[in-house]
């Protein structure tokens, strides 16, 4: 038998070596997941956790499909985005964009005081896909988002936290001159906004103990746990600082497991698939907080995403510990 040259023996661990810290670096993440049982939700919560289910009942089964073919229902799902910041005491106002139609962006921020030029960007789609409710994708999301600018709005911060519920998320906006992130990236970019970090809320409201209930694009199912009863923060690689720290405090807030992947776009390209890749765009340290949409969703861009599918306590425990996550990032110094 041919013996292997000692060159091509270096050059095989080398690249094993590389694969190795390449897999360091997408899946090591500070603190440690909560593995305790979850506590019975508190008085508040249980209130938390039933205004999340009323945010998402009228958007994904009141309002409904929404997106530039519902135009009625798409306007309807902006006019109620910007009811409830108006009721939570913030003044939201309105990006208009778009080739043909008029597209909105509804934006409310709540101002820091010694270092109010340094912005935290909390955002969420509020589009659908065609022939869908989306009550996961993503009335889950601005569900989240609402309830958290309600609850930080009571706390004074030193740093600037914009909401933003961006439209054209969705196919074939993605990514294009028309899509909410996109433009708002830009916008903030080219005057110069100084945005410290930015998370999209992507789809948040589904989980399941059941066994072998999370999947995985390979190689990750090595890593991580096969029941979907996790929320999972997800950025590329150069976010890597950004995210590290953000599930730190997360984790700390003791409310709900967590699972992190920062990882190469070109290696894992569903690291993108949301708002946070419009950011990226413009170097913003940027990432997403997920329940892994059609790695555990089987209702994923179908008309099964509906309203009674999803699983509020969790919405609301995932609410408090972002809340704690946003707390600190604002506060630090």
């Amino acid at each position: 038998m041919k013996k292997t040259s000692r060159p091509a023996q270096i050059t095989f661990l080398l690249l094993l070596c590389g694969a190795i810290t390449l897999v360091y670096l997408c899946v090591n993440m500070p603190g440690e997941t909560l593995s305790s049982s979850l506590l019975s939700l508190t008085e508040s919560q249980k209130e938390l956790s039933k205004r999340l289910q009323d945010h998402v009942w009228q958007l994904a089964e009141v309002i409904g499909e929404r997106h530039y073919g519902e135009e009625k229902a798409y306007n309807n799902a902006a006019d109620y985005i910007v009811d409830v910041f108006k009721q939570n005491e913030l003044i939201p106002y309105e990006d208009e964009f778009g080739d043909k139609l008029q597209y909105r962006n509804i934006v409310a921020e709540h101002y820091g005081t010694t270092l109010a030029d340094e912005i935290i960007i909390v955002g969420a789609h509020y589009d659908t896909v065609w022939l869908s409710s989306g009550a996961d994708d993503n009335a889950s999301g601005v569900a989240v988002m609402l309830e958290i600018a309600k609850l930080l709005k009571k706390k004074q911060l030193n740093r600037t936290v914009r909401f933003v519920a961006f439209a054209n998320e969705e196919y074939p906006h993605f990514l294009t001159d028309n899509m909410g992130s996109l433009f708002h990236a830009k916008r903030a970019h080219d005057r110069g906004d100084k945005i410290i970090a930015m998370m999209s809320l992507e789809m948040l409201g589904y989980y399941s103990d059941a066994a072998n209930s999370q999947d995985y694009p390979s190689p990750f199912s090595w890593f991580y746990p096969d029941t979907a009863n996790f929320v999972a923060f997800v950025s590329d690689l150069n976010s890597r600082s950004l995210l590290r720290k953000s599930i730190k405090y997360f984790r700390d807030s003791k409310q709900f497991p967590s699972e992190g992947l920062t990882a190469p776009i070109l290696l894992v390209r569903d690291v993108r698939r949301s708002d946070q890749a419009a950011f990226w765009k413009y170097n913003i340290p940027a990432f997403m907080v997920t329940d892994t949409a059609a790695y555990r969703n089987t209702a994923y861009h179908t008309v099964r995403d509906v309203a009674e599918s999803l699983d509020y306590e969790s919405m609301a425990r995932v609410t408090i510990g972002l809340i704690s996550m946003i707390e600190r990032l604002a506060e630090e110094e």
